[in-house]
């Protein structure tokens, strides 16, 4: 219980939607229907460069709601370098990218349709 109740005075403090002191949660999505990406935890990408090198992606993306970032144009490490062979520069994906050993990497996607 005493875990609980700091975890949600954290998120209150932070911020963090669905635990607004108000109980409103995110207001700025009043009336507006998820995208799929929001839906499914995948966000919209288009690929930029590769770098086989390196391995790493650089992407446009838009929001990545469970890193808290904002749409932006940066390179990711990606959970399996065969997928640099799979992807070309001007390729639309959706993906899913967290945080693994203190780099931002692609752990899935999929091609956006």
């Amino acid at each position: 219980m005493k875990y609980t109740l700091l975890a949600a005075l954290l998120a209150v403090l932070t911020g963090v939607p669905g635990y607004a002191a108000d109980g409103h949660g995110a207001h700025g999505t009043h009336g507006v229907a998820p995208t799929a990406a929001a839906t499914d935890g995948l966000s919209d990408g288009t690929v930029r460069k590769l770098d086989k090198v390196k391995g790493t992606v650089t992407l446009a993306h838009g929001p990545l709601p469970n890193l808290a970032m904002d749409p932006m144009t940066m390179a990711f490490a990606v959970k399996d370098p065969a997928w640099l062979d799979q992807w070309q520069p001007g390729d639309k994906i959706r993906f899913f990218a967290d945080m693994v050993k203190g780099r931002l990497t692609v752990m899935r996607w999929e091609a956006d349709r």
